[in-house]
């Protein structure tokens, strides 16, 4: 999902844009959104695919009443949706699978959000941002592991390609407010770029986590004069660098 920078006219939920995209306006929606738990089954959904409420449920340490509850309110607002049950997976065929339906959604400019939309917005954010950073963590703790492993039989296997999957990029760039718009809509042209049905995708393929993030850098603070400014080590409950 993704916050259009200086978004053009509102949409009413469910209503597409030009673009394909699709602005999420409606608070109701925005609140089944923010909703913490449900935000950790989506990412559950995302990143490891199609699952049921008791599979949700053990990998997020919830009870199946829970998981239950939160997939129908997800799929009420068009989140998730039902699946048939993958040929792969064990199980009993009158279990009911979930999966994350994908589609570009936007939301409202933060110029247009309402005092309440801005709070849900907030707590949207501060969940989204935090569940990125633990994935991050997740998968730096995996790449730490030996390169190659040595099995039974003394012979060393095959180093993971994918230690070095770690592409990282920061920068600045001055932008009108237009090229900005057109910078984020061709980063999503990009990604539609490689996008692919699942009987499409190659073997060895995995799922990979984009996020981005660009804001324009705060303006000096005038009136301080430097020697007034504290240093990053004086500020209260920071230490020296």
């Amino acid at each position: 999902m993704a916050q259009e920078p200086g978004a053009e006219p509102l949409v009413r939920r469910g209503e597409e844009t030009s673009g394909g995209s699709t602005e999420l306006s409606d608070l109701a929606t925005l609140k089944a959104l923010a909703q913490p738990r449900r935000q950790r089954m989506l990412q559950h959904l995302t990143v490891h695919g199609p699952a049921t409420s008791a599979t949700l449920a053990r990998a997020l340490g919830l009870n199946t009443g829970a998981t239950s509850y939160h997939l129908r309110e997800l799929a009420r607002y068009g989140f998730v949706e039902e699946v048939d049950r993958p040929a792969e997976a064990g199980g009993h065929g009158r279990e009911r699978w979930w999966r994350a339906v994908p589609g570009d959604r936007r939301f409202p400019p933060r110029s247009r959000q309402s005092a309440e939309m801005r709070l849900v917005m907030d707590e949207l954010n501060h969940h989204a941002y935090a569940a990125d950073l633990e994935l991050f963590e997740q998968m730096q703790v995996q790449a730490q592991r030996p390169l190659r492993t040595r099995g039974a039989d003394g012979e060393v296997g095959e180093a993971d390609p994918w230690v070095d999957a770690f592409p990282y990029s920061r920068g600045s760039i001055r932008l009108t407010l237009p090229e900005l718009r057109a910078f984020f809509e061709e980063y999503i042209a990009l990604l539609n770029r490689y996008k692919r049905p699942e009987a499409d995708t190659p073997p060895g393929a995995r799922t990979v986590l984009t996020r981005f993030l660009a804001f324009p850098a705060p303006d000096a603070a005038p009136d301080a004069a430097p020697e007034n400014r504290q240093a990053p080590h004086d500020r209260p409950g920071s230490e020296p660098s």
